[in-house]
């Protein structure tokens, strides 16, 4: 079949604004979006410039507006749209534009670095490893499965509005660290997050969890980090 891509285009160092540019390509009903853009870059345009890595769903580098919403080019198939053969390609909204749809995500590392995700036990003098419960782990688990996408960062309304909330993704990570048992600076992370630009920032709007390619739960964690707040506030 036909295919019509619309997509966008932009470099800073010799645009003066954004334009779109038009494609025509064959393509299969069960290709993925990122094999169009392959084959328009192949074939037809070297100079469109966009990230992909893995082209799997695990490394989260080819995230892009498709048809207006926010997705992986590797996991949407040209069958998956309802739009038919016509295709809009953007970059991510929220962040600088690089060059045509790749996006500056300094930003959002930042704020990911901001909430310290890595693992803080305590001291350990019995010689033996920190054992986790297998509920423990469960818990945690779905904020596992984020691959630093961008997705539910870029699709949140409140980071558009407030340049300084810190995030889905770096909440989601924080979530990870505060309910790891193994960890020992809970309360120590509770207290940097409780701020408007922390996570009374999230004003429960779901559209994290709608764009999450990994169908992480992210809004009802960042609940539980709420209900966690005012519990160590009522000292319970």
């Amino acid at each position: 079949m036909q295919c019509h891509f619309t997509v966008y285009r932009f470099d800073p160092a010799a645009d003066e604004k954004p334009h779109y540019q038009e494609y025509e390509i064959a393509a299969e009903p069960t290709d993925k979006i990122l094999d169009c853009l392959n084959k328009i870059r192949w074939e037809q345009d070297p100079t469109l410039a966009f990230r992909s890595s893995c082209a799997h769903g695990i490394c989260g580098s080819d995230a892009l507006m498709i048809n207006g919403r926010t997705e992986l080019a590797c996991q949407k198939l040209v069958r998956d749209f309802k739009s038919g053969n016509n295709f809009v390609i953007e970059p991510l909204p929220l962040f600088d534009v690089v060059k045509d749809l790749i996006v500056d995500l300094e930003p959002f590392f930042e704020k990911y670095r901001q909430v310290q995700p890595y693992l803080k036990p305590g001291k350990n003098t019995s010689g033996k490893e920190f054992i986790q419960e297998a509920e423990n782990q469960e818990f945690i688990e779905p904020a596992l499965r984020c691959i630093l996408c961008a997705s539910c960062t870029a699709g949140c309304p409140i980071n558009r509005a407030n340049p300084d909330y810190l995030g889905p993704a770096a909440l989601l990570r924080a979530f990870r660290y505060i309910f790891d048992s193994r960890d020992s600076t809970t309360e120590h992370r509770l207290e940097k997050i409780d701020a408007d630009d922390g996570v009374w920032g999230c004003k429960t709007m779901w559209w994290c969890t709608e764009v999450c390619p990994k169908e992480i739960p992210i809004t009802k964690c960042l609940g539980q980090i709420k209900r966690a707040v005012m519990q160590k506030k009522k000292g319970g």
